[in-house]
């Protein structure tokens, strides 16, 4: 498990954002177990309060189910599942709308910046 924290916002809500990343890009799976809180501390190198924590967010959002002396798992609810890839896309894209909308950049030059940018990082891939 390998998360770079910032100081800008809490650790707890940046374990979150790690998990929904896991999921959107495929290396968690809907039903597969997750480490209990107090592994997640140990290998995150943070508080085991601050695991607590971002359990119980994730288990507020439906992104995992607990269920008495078992392991956590992530959900099974596909609905959710394939609602976390839309979100952190929608937050990437309101970012970045912040960001370039001082520069009055036309949507069609902006595209195109975007789609060249994209091709780029795409073949950078591959080699």
């Amino acid at each position: 498990m390998n998360v770079t924290f910032n100081n800008r916002d809490p650790v707890y809500i940046q374990v979150v954002r790690y998990f929904k990343e896991q999921i959107a890009n495929g290396n968690l799976m809907a039903g597969q177990e997750i480490p209990s809180r107090r592994e997640l501390a140990a290998m995150l190198k943070i508080n085991p309060n601050t695991a607590q924590k971002a359990y119980k967010e994730m288990e507020e959002q439906g992104l995992i189910t607990t269920e008495r002396n078992y392991p956590s798992k992530i959900t099974t609810n596909e609905n959710i599942l394939h609602g976390v890839r839309e979100e952190l896309i929608v937050a990437a894209v309101d970012s970045f709308m912040q960001s370039i909308r001082p520069l009055n950049i036309s949507i069609d030059e902006l595209l195109h910046i975007v789609q060249e940018k994209y091709s780029q990082e795409s073949s950078k891939e591959v080699l």
